[in-house]
């Protein structure tokens, strides 16, 4: 996410509504025009790789990291994150339509179970000691051990198969 000047929006329902709903008025903030930017593909490239005709908002010159291109291979990235993550919604049953129920978790932590899995998410800004709730499938950060409990990180997610 980044900033962007409002004259290089280009949601059109930014310059036709008020924040108070009224039409004609320009300027509603809270659009996501504002502030997201197409995905970066190369890291080269006045769009990064989005097309001959550039992006239709400009590409923040930080991201060529964040490109397709440098994540892909990369076991830490959000890219792979993602692309595992899909592999395994199609391998396992659980993760499809099927039934869902909360478990119980520390305030600040949201657990879930559906058929053969559990997911806990991590919402705090510091680390969370739980009991292992099975066998860590996929999380987006890596786990700790410790006799019996697992510290799930700050801002994170992790799948079990139970």
């Amino acid at each position: 996410m980044t900033e962007l000047p409002d004259e290089l929006r280009q949601d059109p329902a930014f310059f036709r509504t008020s924040a108070d709903g009224q039409e004609g008025q320009d300027g509603q903030d809270g659009f996501r025009d504002g502030c997201r930017v197409p995905l970066p593909w190369t890291r080269s490239g006045d769009s990064y790789g989005f097309g001959p005709g550039g992006s239709w908002l400009p590409q923040p010159e930080d991201w060529a990291e964040l490109s397709v291109e440098a994540q892909t291979g990369d076991p830490g990235s959000t890219l792979e994150l993602y692309r595992d993550a899909l592999a395994l919604r199609r391998e396992l049953p659980g993760l499809g339509d099927t039934s869902m129920s909360w478990l119980d978790a520390p305030a600040g932590v949201l657990a879930l179970s559906r058929p053969g899995l559990v997911c806990t998410l991590n919402t705090l800004g510091e680390e969370v000691e739980l009991p292992v709730p099975g066998r860590a499938l996929l999380s987006s950060a890596p786990l700790t051990y410790q006799a019996g409990t697992v510290c799930i990180p700050p801002d994170s997610c992790a799948w079990w198969a139970i």
